[in-house]
């Protein structure tokens, strides 16, 4: 090749800084009050525990476990949980969930990416719509399969790219795009990229699509709720000037209205999720 085509060649994306990226999106999990939105998806936590068909006494992690869905969910099963999350006061909600319902859990602060336990640790790993918002969907995928004894399940419930949460997110990234080259969190809740990350080491897989009905008194309920509590909305809203954070707010209403199947003024909307237990080698 000649050195004018070396020239006028064009330069290679720069890799996305993952740890910067990951420091941003700690800091908007740890904005607002997750909890007040996740002790709503406590149904998610119970049914997955069924899926993995937990056993008491056995050992149990949950990662991402944000204030303690699934991780309640396998204590009243009588498992011994470990339950992680890299928000401390998401842990801290846990935390005073289960005494309040008198549950024996262990709580540590941790990073998904880099779990900090010994190989093939657990009978069990799970995570309810937090390992999937990882910077580095391989790492946590390996970090899922390290930790997880031989013949143990991994279970998860991820957003799909096409339900209510997926579209959330695509309607954010309009208004404030993602970093350049990271992948998208909603790829977790394909069958493809799953397949990708996990079928090397994995004895099965099998996948279930699922919703979970949003419910709240009205659209605008669903949107101060969620502009108030869930980080990521809260964190777009505050980096937008006024005129589009009321282009962003028609629009996230709009979307709630699409998928609303009540017809009474409050909101019913299913939002589509995979539930997916991966048998390890």
């Amino acid at each position: 090749m000649s050195q004018a085509a070396l020239a006028t060649r064009p330069a290679a994306p720069a890799s996305p800084d993952l740890a910067a990226i990951k420091t941003k999106q700690q800091a908007a999990w740890s904005s607002g009050d997750y909890a007040i939105v996740g002790t709503t998806l406590q149904i998610v936590g119970e049914e997955l525990c069924e899926a993995l068909d937990l056993h008491g006494g056995q050992t149990v992690l949950d990662v991402a476990a944000g204030n303690g869905n699934a991780t309640l969910a396998a204590a009243r099963r009588w498992c011994a949980v470990t339950s992680t999350d890299y928000v401390p006061a998401l842990l801290d909600r846990g935390r005073a969930r289960a005494a309040a319902d008198g549950l024996q859990v262990t709580f540590q602060e941790a990073d998904a990416e880099a779990l900090p336990f010994a190989d093939k640790s657990f009978d069990a790993v799970m995570s309810t719509f937090g390992v999937m918002f990882t910077p580095n969907q391989d790492k946590a995928a390996t970090e899922m399969l390290r930790v997880c004894k031989s013949g143990g399940k991994i279970g998860l419930a991820n957003w799909t790219p096409e339900g209510f949460i997926g579209q959330l997110f695509k309607t954010i990234g309009k208004h404030m795009p993602p970093p350049a080259g990271v992948k998208s969190p909603a790829l977790w809740g394909t069958r493809a990229r799953i397949t990708e990350m996990f079928e090397l080491d994995a004895a099965s897989i099998t996948v279930q699509q699922r919703q979970y009905t949003f419910r709240y008194r009205s659209t605008q309920h669903w949107l101060d709720v969620f502009q108030t509590y869930y980080g990521p909305v809260l964190k777009t809203f505050a980096a937008l000037p006024a005129p589009e954070q009321a282009a962003l707010a028609a629009d996230l209403l709009a979307l709630a209205a699409q998928f609303n199947r009540a017809t009474d003024g409050t909101m019913a909307a299913p939002a589509e999720y995979l539930q997916i237990v991966v048998t390890r080698r």
